[in-house]
């Protein structure tokens, strides 16, 4: 226990990496001071009172003690677990990915609010609700990289202005939607859409977050959709994801 003054904080376990002998090293998300790195000495130990609270994905109350540069664990209750997705594996793979998305487009001890809410309600999605996982994991990757500044423009056609595109195409490196005849002004990477595609583009970037995955599309829709997003991150952020990886090699 240390005499340093404590501070109370809510925060979601981002990563968790093993060190010393039973120690961890958590990035932890909070919605008032964003992305901190936290030190749960012991947490690996069974008798410790915190531990669960140090794994990843628990979303936690957390007494905290700053020294240095890091924050340390002194106690911790859990609020939620995510038990649904810890029973299954495909379902815990995505929200692992989620996780580490979230990590990359966040900032350290910059308040973070709405994207905790996202992931919060992405993780609930993804437990709860019959929805298929590639339509709950498109909505949120949109809607994160909207949070953390790379909104596309969605509302019509970058070049010749039409609300409706025709034939839409997504370009994920300019991150603006266009007719696919007016692509060829354009020098990014193209991802074709479809009207139900283009809807549920639109709904993820611009809709109600509080009914972010309230629509359904088509399988050939969906597989657009899924396609584009994800190659909408992994452009922007140019850089690839090893949660995703493993997502992709344990999914049904």
């Amino acid at each position: 226990m240390s005499n340093t003054p404590c501070q109370v904080t809510r925060g979601i376990v981002l990563r968790e990496t093993e060190t010393k002998e039973a120690d961890k090293i958590l990035t932890v998300l909070t919605p008032d001071q964003g992305k901190i790195s936290v030190i749960a000495r012991g947490a690996r130990r069974k008798s410790c009172r915190f531990a669960a609270c140090a794994q990843l994905l628990a979303w936690s109350e957390l007494t905290l003690y700053h020294r240095g540069n890091w924050y340390y664990l002194n106690e911790g209750t859990t609020l939620c677990l995510f038990d649904g997705l810890r029973r299954d594996l495909e379902k815990l793979a995505l929200g692992a990915y989620f996780a580490e998305l979230t990590e990359a487009v966040t900032q350290e001890e910059v308040a973070a609010p709405e994207i905790v809410s996202l992931l919060l309600n992405g993780l609930y999605a993804l437990e709860n609700l019959s929805r298929p996982p590639a339509l709950i994991k498109a909505a949120f990757e949109l809607r994160l990289m909207c949070l953390a500044g790379y909104e596309p423009l969605a509302d019509g056609c970058a070049y010749c202005g039409a609300e409706e595109p025709e034939e839409p195409r997504l370009d994920v490196q300019q991150g603006v939607l266009h007719c696919a005849k007016c692509g060829v002004r354009g020098q990014g990477l193209s991802m074709p859409l479809c009207a139900g595609s283009l809807a549920g583009l639109r709904h993820a970037i611009y809709g109600d977050p509080k009914r972010l995955y309230a629509f359904t599309l088509g399988d050939e829709a969906l597989g657009r959709l899924s396609d584009a997003a994800e190659a909408f991150v992994l452009t922007q952020m140019e850089r690839g994801f090893r949660t995703l990886d493993y997502y992709k090699s344990v999914k049904i």
